[in-house]
């Protein structure tokens, strides 16, 4: 009697493992279901080779790598996303956030891909790669305003919000102070003169709009930031104008004449705006006033 209670016992208790098995295999990550929904996220129809059941996190990154390499942003987004799902806690799990940063930023999405970094940097404040996602969060901003048309006509960015510009700049000023030996240093300090260029030219034009509009006390201010905010920028010759002629209309000789002697004494030579020989994309362009 001992013998049969201690066989049913054990075929009970063999039972309830096997059971307990087939339950943890149905809600681990990597059961065959689960895998399969991952999969038409991204498979093609007739495509064998993105059948994710067997792969593991080597052939996850190789098939993202192909994806981006091909240009398929959305696709190499839902793999990283898939990868990152699989392996968590893997030890190419931050590589993996970095790289889902870039696929947003190359697809577009420029909201997300910041928000990835963002992400990153909160997440991995002693990783080496933090210099990393610094740079691709100023390029998103640097390149965030440059569309279609922006390709194939000469528009003017300075023209334009300085939002995106403003917040670029700063990112790189950020990544600078905090790893100044940063092997993406020369690069960004190269776009940050361009930056700050188009950031002193935008003070220019909105100091021209105030003249046209006879405000003349907010030109004048709008100018005197430019000389004292973006020295070495070829700005600053149109800001002495535009103070030299606001002071001449506020009656305000003496600081007229200083403008004056600034201008006379640094930019003699240098050739007035030349209006006219403008190529004839850019007179169309402006005739329309889009971006004014």
């Amino acid at each position: 009697m001992r013998l049969i209670l201690i066989k049913s016992l054990f075929i009970f208790t063999a039972s309830f493992i096997l059971v307990g098995c087939q339950t943890l295999k149905n809600i681990l990550p990597g059961d065959s279901e689960s895998t399969k929904n991952e999969c038409s996220q991204w498979k093609d129809a007739d495509s064998k080779e993105d059948d994710c059941v067997d792969w593991d996190a080597a052939k996850f990154g190789s098939m993202a790598k192909k994806a981006l390499d091909n240009n398929n942003y959305d696709k190499a987004i839902k793999i990283y996303e898939a990868m990152e799902a699989r392996y968590p806690f893997g030890p190419d799990s931050a590589q993996t956030q970095l790289n889902i940063a870039y696929a947003y930023y190359k697809n577009s999405d420029h909201d997300a891909a910041i928000s990835t970094a963002d992400h990153f940097i909160k997440t991995n404040p002693r990783s080496p790669y933090v210099d990393y996602a610094y740079y691709l969060k100023g390029l998103v901003n640097y390149k965030r305003d440059i569309g279609f048309i922006d390709r194939y006509l000469p528009t003017d960015g300075s023209q334009r919000d300085p939002n995106s510009a403003t917040e670029a700049y700063n990112i790189f000023s950020e990544l600078l102070r905090r790893f100044p030996t940063s092997k993406y240093a020369a690069d960004v300090k190269h776009r940050m003169l361009g930056l700050k260029n188009k950031l002193a030219m935008h003070e220019v034009h909105v100091a021209r709009y105030y003249m046209k509009r006879k405000a003349y006390v907010a030109a004048a201010n709008r100018a005197v930031g430019v000389v004292e905010k973006y020295q070495r920028t070829p700005a600053i010759p149109y800001a002495l104008q535009i103070m030299q002629e606001a002071y001449t209309k506020l009656d305000m000789t003496d600081l007229a004449k200083d403008a004056q002697k600034l201008y006379e004494a640094n930019f003699a030579n240098t050739p007035p705006e030349d209006i006219e020989n403008r190529p004839p994309a850019q007179k169309v362009w402006d005739f329309i006033g889009l971006e004014q």
